[in-house]
């Protein structure tokens, strides 16, 4: 194992007093091709161009020497630094950091970030990353090849965002350019980059106040407290698919989280829409009632929640939307059940009002390859003035859960 090794961070300023001299005791220096030319690194050491980390952890691991890696920004934050001290390495590390690329990216915007959620993309999952974009109002996102900003705005069709992108940070051909999220697919973009998503309409508790936790939209600790909130915060009188007893064990069954893609077919008045929006998911509110669409969207900006708002009628109108996560179905029946079972969301969530209905609907998410939960839930409104009844409920709650084929 190599006798030291340390991490040293670097944005294209000049190295710091402690990393020229690791640097220049080293015998085997680790990074990327410009790193390698930096003339501290000293003639004599083993170089190893840094592609993949954990190859060149298992090298370092063998090393009889000092071992040192160059990484660009802060290592720490999305960095080498967590694949090498893995278990399986074994490598104590020291690191001297640099400036992130994410804080640079926003200096050079002239914006502050302590509201900002940070997503890394990856083509395998870069859909992910644009769930948190559809989601949130200011979103950095670290990028690879194969998942940059024309493929970010490539799959944010449909949601208006303004796109700060921020190219070779810190080098010589460093380049910041401004640009609404259409326009962006159109140009070739440089590697490294780190993009900065804006966008959306921040308003209600969310936007009130500077808040104190770093990314403080996610759940909204400054809006109301808990979720299945009551009719009134919704400004009335909600259908009867949006009962808040209903409304919130669908919720518990599809768990809604950042990352996520959401459909509420059938949205209604918009309550579960904003509820999953509010844990931090990116929603998709289809309805074919203009009207309803129209309140959707205003309940949306009550809470200061991002929403994407369709006008149409499900299944047809489906069939051009982004693949969803989990899928709350408020109407339209076995044949909607069934489009949207062939999308292959993890969990699709309906209700009934007879049994009749839920034998149908519970039939549609079988031959769509789910397995199947019924529960009849029965709610009772009770008058606490004098404790007598005041309204009864009852409905048939059906889950779907996707078979895992091995």
């Amino acid at each position: 194992m190599a006798d030291r090794v340390t991490v040293i961070g670097w944005d294209g300023s000049a190295l710091t007093a402690a990393a020229r001299s690791a640097l220049g005791a080293a015998t085997l220096v680790a990074g990327a091709a410009h790193h390698l030319a930096l003339p501290e690194v000293p003639p004599g050491a083993e170089r190893i161009r840094l592609g993949s980390v954990s190859l060149a952890a298992r090298r370092i691991a063998q090393h009889r020497g000092t071992a040192v890696v160059l990484a660009d920004g802060d290592p720490g934050f999305f960095g080498v630094v967590r694949t090498l001290r893995a278990p399986e390495h074994g490598l104590e590390v020291e690191v001297v950091p640099a400036v992130s690329s994410v804080a640079t990216a926003f200096a050079r915007a002239g914006m502050p970030w302590d509201d900002a959620q940070i997503v890394v993309a990856h083509s395998r999952d870069l859909r992910r990353a644009v769930n948190v974009c559809r989601a949130h109002t200011k979103v950095a996102v670290l990028t690879s090849p194969g998942a940059g900003p024309a493929e970010l705005a490539l799959l944010l069709t449909g949601v208006h965002r303004t796109f700060v992108i921020c190219e070779a940070l810190g080098t010589d051909r460093e380049r910041v350019t401004v640009l609404t999220s259409d326009k962006v697919a159109d140009l070739d973009w440089r590697d490294p980059n780190v993009v900065i998503v804006i966008g959306g309409s921040p308003g209600g508790a969310a936007a009130q106040g500077t808040g104190w936790i770093a990314a403080h939209e996610v759940g909204h600790p400054t809006g109301p407290r808990g979720w299945g909130l009551p009719a009134r915060a919704y400004g009335g009188v909600l259908d009867e698919g949006e009962s808040v007893q209903l409304r919130t064990a669908q919720l518990a069954r599809l768990g809604p989280r950042v990352g996520d893609l959401v459909w509420d077919i059938g949205s209604g008045n918009g309550a579960a829409a904003v509820e999953a929006a509010r844990f931090g998911a990116a929603v998709i509110a289809v309805d074919a009632d203009p009207d309803a669409c129209g309140r959707t969207a205003a309940v949306a900006r009550r809470h200061g929640v991002q929403l994407q708002i369709v006008h149409g009628r499900a299944p047809q109108i489906l069939e051009d939307l982004p693949e969803p996560d989990v899928v709350r179905v408020g109407g339209g029946g076995a044949a909607v059940i069934a489009a949207c079972a062939a999308r292959r969301p993890e969990r699709i969530v309906a209700h009934a009002a007879t049994r009749d209905e839920a034998e149908s609907l519970g039939g549609a998410l079988a031959d769509g390859g789910y397995d199947v939960e019924c529960v009849l839930l029965q709610s009772v409104d009770l008058d606490t003035s004098v404790w007598v009844e005041r309204e009864r409920a009852v409905v048939f709650l059906l889950s779907g859960y996707r078979v895992s084929h091995p």
